[in-house]
């Protein structure tokens, strides 16, 4: 309804800017506001076609907003030199994803982006640790991070995976286990997961996500397109496309 008065008023300001408004007598001017909203009553079909025109130009507008925020990022979202980077190194299109192991719809996109990079083979991944759902998402993301540091990147895609899958609460003897079915000696690991080093990458990836207006997880950065939220694997697929055309 909001839409709705706010494109009446542009409506009327747009025909009454052909003349002289403040000219009218008080008649004059109910005159015509009656007859602009008659016009629209008898066609409200140009309301509908003044949303899709307005909604479009709000998308384009967003659009450029957050091309311009991933050029003006770009060091830090595709090549900071502490997030892992899976699927093809040398691939031609580079999806950074900001993700919450608690995060329902991450565990969602978590088959959907595997199944991408299985099938295309020409993608380049990059993980974003960005825990945002509570402390247990700082302990699982903490422990991820140790786990690289500590192990590498092989390790640290095991337990990545691991972590999706965890449906139970994240805690140091939940950590624990997965550090073991993973050959990994667990007490190194939970011992190393307040280093420094460790926190200040979690804030570097969240003063990022400041930066590129991210609230919300999943959010993906592919090409020139900043995706906040879900999306299918022919979603998925249609953007990364897009990517690839320029």
């Amino acid at each position: 309804m909001i839409r709705i008065l706010a494109l009446l008023l542009t409506l009327a300001a747009t025909q009454a800017a052909a003349f002289d408004i403040d000219a009218m007598t008080p008649a004059e001017r109910e005159a015509f506001r009656s007859e602009i909203r008659a016009y629209l009553l008898e066609n409200p079909e140009i309301l509908v076609e003044a949303i899709a025109v307005l909604d479009a130009r709000e998308a384009e507008g967003q659009a450029a907003n957050d091309a311009a925020m991933i050029a003006a990022n770009a060091a830090a979202l595709f090549d900071d030199g502490h997030s892992w980077v899976g699927g093809n190194p040398d691939g031609d299109v580079t999806i950074v994803e900001f993700l919450d192991y608690r995060c329902g719809f991450c565990r969602r996109a978590h088959p959907v982006i595997g199944e991408l990079l299985e099938t295309d083979g020409n993608i380049r991944l990059v993980v974003k640790e960005f825990p945002i759902l509570g402390e247990q998402s700082v302990l699982a993301s903490r422990f991820a991070l140790a786990v690289k540091a500590a192990h590498g990147d092989g390790a640290y895609k095991r337990v990545h995976d691991a972590l999706m899958e965890l449906r139970a609460n994240v805690s140091e003897e939940a950590l624990a286990g997965v550090a073991e079915a993973e050959g990994l000696e667990p007490a190194p690991l939970l011992a190393a997961m307040n280093a420094p080093e460790i926190t200040a990458i979690i804030e570097e990836n969240r003063a990022l996500a400041r930066a590129m207006e991210i609230n919300g997880t999943p959010s993906f950065v592919v090409g020139e397109q900043l995706l906040r939220g879900f999306l299918p694997l022919e979603g998925m697929q249609s953007v990364v496309a897009e990517a690839r055309e320029g």
